[in-house]
């Protein structure tokens, strides 16, 4: 009996496409992320050379001797190498010589996540050195960690801060360096709080300092001392590009000012509080007053060596415009008239004398828990009265 031979089947084909397609849509994907990314790069780079063009209308130019773009897939970077920047008319001296000053740095990057590209971190790398244009340089800094961020578009930014960990300046005296300023972390914020872009805008301005230190200036300088003021401008027409100076001056004439709204500095034992407002001269100098709180007045006094403005023959430059060393004389005079024979104690001892007399002025109050004096801290043409004592001059900001 004969079995039938079982029949070969066909070999079945099975169905391929649905493992290619994936890769084929992750082709195409990865085509399209990448031709996004080259368009978004080419629009990084017109917002960089736009906000070049408008930092330079401010007085401000940044050049590279190499720029590169990168970051792929996921950021953009912009790479300035051996960075060069030039600042003319910041400062009213400035303004005045027409002789900017040019800044070297070794490199700055900056960085926007392809998901926030309005948010820009930057990253100076040091050292730097400082130079009237075409000059030798007069000084040189340098930081472990130098970084900056900016919130909003080149050019309409909201919000710009700055940051220095260990800045180091130097200054060459002769040739050889000499320490300038030193601190342990610097770092200054500005954003626009009030009013539009180009409609009346109010900006306020956070400048903090840990342990820091100025030397060659005024000894009272050189101990570190921490530092934060917190101010706010207000009288600006707008946020168009324009040099400081110009700045200011369109604040003295739309009648702004400066306020003052926390000003702290410690220094050992010694903390001084301030506030108020500030309004600007016709000449650019400040004017106004500050409400000054200092918890270890004692210290102070012999720090900024106002002992001597109160000793025979004080000399008028120590005391405020309009105010004769025969007028301050008069003040330890007055010393007896409270107390019969403080005033000869105050000649013979001008630190106890200047206290006795400012303590006329002030208040006693206190600060953080702590025996304080109240004073007013007046600003007339530019310079700083404590009480009828000048202690310092400021230059004009415009």
């Amino acid at each position: 009996m004969m079995t039938d031979e079982p029949r070969s089947l066909p070999p079945r084909h099975g169905r391929l496409w649905p493992v290619f397609v994936p890769s084929a849509l992750l082709l195409l994907a990865a085509i399209g992320w990448s031709g996004f990314w080259f368009y978004a790069t080419h629009e990084v780079d017109a917002q960089f050379q736009g906000w070049q063009e408008r930092e330079a209308k401010s007085g401000r130019v940044y050049d590279c001797s190499r720029r590169e773009i990168g970051g792929f897939p996921f950021r953009f970077e912009v790479r300035c190498a051996d960075p060069t920047i030039s600042l003319a008319a910041q400062t009213a001296q400035q303004f005045a010589s027409k002789i900017p000053l040019t800044a070297k740095l070794s490199e700055i990057l900056a960085v926007a996540q392809i998901y926030d590209p309005t948010r820009v971190i930057a990253e100076f790398k040091g050292p730097a050195t400082v130079e009237e244009t075409g000059q030798a340089p007069f000084a040189r800094a340098n930081w472990s960690l130098g970084h900056a961020s900016a919130a909003g578009l080149p050019s309409v930014p909201k919000r710009i801060s700055m940051e220095f960990k260990d800045p180091v300046v130097e200054r060459f005296v002769d040739g050889a360096a000499a320490p300038f300023f030193s601190a342990k972390q610097v770092e200054w914020h500005i954003r626009m709080v009030e009013g539009e872009f180009n409609d009346h805008p109010v900006l306020e301005s956070v400048l903090r300092s840990e342990d820091a230190s100025v030397q060659g200036v005024h000894p009272v300088l050189e101990a570190p001392f921490n530092e934060t003021l917190h101010v706010k401008l207000r009288g600006l027409t707008d946020f168009a590009p324009k040099t400081w100076p110009e700045r200011f001056r369109e604040i003295q004439t739309n009648g702004g000012g400066i306020d003052v709204t926390e000003s702290r500095i410690q220094q050992g034992e010694t903390i001084a509080v301030a506030a108020g407002t500030l309004a600007l001269t016709p000449a650019g100098y400040l004017e106004g007053q500050l409400q000054m709180t200092i918890a270890g007045f004692e210290r102070i006094v012999p720090a900024l060596g106002l002992e001597k403005a109160l000793a025979e023959g004080a000399q008028p430059t120590n005391v405020a415009p309009g105010v004769s060393s025969q007028d301050v004389n008069k003040m330890i005079d007055s010393l007896d008239r409270i107390i019969p024979g403080l005033g000869r104690v105050a000649r013979k001892n001008a630190n106890a004398g200047l206290i006795a007399g400012l303590n006329l002025i002030g208040q006693q109050t206190t600060l953080e828990n702590r025996p304080a004096r109240a004073i007013t801290l007046r600003f007339v043409d530019g310079a700083i009265l404590l009480g009828p004592l000048r202690v310092a001059q400021t230059p004009p900001l415009f």
